[in-house]
């Protein structure tokens, strides 16, 4: 007799409830499998590495978005070389306070992965079995495969792998993967390749630079209502260390923004020595030209002074008695 297929009354179906549907709220449900999209140099994979360092420490995603579920995180950076991989992963260590040697985020190093070869595929579900992980990022589609990506029907195999490994252990799935330049009513739609790829995705985030440079994130869920976009910037510190990227303030909060002459002046008395204009726009991340304005302004207000050496808070001029 023909095995039948598992079946249950609608109403014995297992639920989760509001709470248990994250990995991440707002940024990414919770075993969801899905796209990061975006124009190339647009940050997907500091985002994907993010959220995989997040899940693996319970430390804000961007800075600000908690897990809601912790454990082992997987990655495979077909792109970056082990040396490139370990400078992301400890910059963000070491913004987050963490130590790399303790994070439970694991690294496929392997110099290539074709998930359209039964061999790879096997690997890789091999290796999932054996870690375990909450959330697994592969970056980037395009590395993994030599397929058609403008034909449905041998992307889709591939795709189907994916949501396979992703139900069968219960994990969250990223796959970062391009997008073109063409204008679309939706994100998702101007994803490079069939469309079965926007179609694919339970939770997806699309990633876009702003004429000032800033980054601005939309996200979108199969199960839940989209938040508003959210912009995002990379950041580092003056001297280049501590790389990670992170939500900046929204646009709608009441909290009025910082003032540049402020944060400058914070920045000068903060380093307690003088600061060079280049190390100023690193630390703060702004535009030279606008930077170069607030810095002669303060220098004519007699706020900040200017010497070889940099630019430091003007000493206190003594009241005559």
């Amino acid at each position: 007799m023909t095995e039948v297929l598992p079946v249950v009354r609608a109403g014995e179906l297992q639920t989760r409830t509001q709470e248990e549907r994250w990995l991440i709220k707002p940024l990414w449900g919770r075993r969801a499998a899905g796209i990061v999209g975006g124009i190339p140099k647009c940050c997907k994979t500091w985002f994907g590495l993010d959220l995989a360092i997040s899940v693996a420490s319970g430390t804000p995603a961007l800075g600000r978005f908690p897990p809601d579920e912790t454990g082992p995180a997987l990655i495979y950076l077909a792109e970056d070389g082990q040396d490139e991989t370990h400078a992301r992963i400890r910059g963000c260590c070491t913004h987050r306070g963490l130590d790399i040697n303790a994070l439970d985020l694991h690294v496929i190093t392997a110099p290539v992965v074709r998930l359209d070869l039964a061999k790879d595929q096997q690997r890789l579900l091999a290796t999932v079995e054996k870690l375990k992980p909450r959330l697994l990022l592969l970056d980037p589609l395009v590395r993994l495969h030599r397929l058609n990506e403008n034909d449905a029907s041998e992307i889709s195999g591939l795709l189907g792998f994916l949501r396979e490994l992703q139900r069968t252990f219960e994990m969250a799935v990223l796959l970062t993967h391009h997008q073109s330049k063409r204008v679309c009513a939706q994100p998702g739609q101007a994803l490079r390749g069939s469309s079965d790829l926007h179609a694919f995705g339970d939770s997806n985030a699309y990633i876009s630079r702003r004429d000032d440079d800033k980054l601005l994130l939309t996200l979108e869920h199969r199960s839940a209502p989209a938040p508003p976009p959210i912009q995002l910037q990379l950041v580092s510190r003056a001297d280049g260390s501590a790389t990670h990227l992170e939500a900046l303030p929204d646009a709608t909060s009441k909290e009025a923004p910082v003032p540049l002459n402020q944060r400058v002046l914070d920045a000068l008395r903060d380093a307690h020595k003088p600061l060079a204009q280049t190390a100023l726009r690193q630390l703060l991340q702004v535009n030279n030209q606008r930077l170069g304005e607030v810095l002669r302004d303060m220098e004519r207000r007699g706020v900040a002074t200017h010497s070889a050496d940099g630019w430091q808070v003007a000493a206190p001029v003594a009241t005559p008695a």
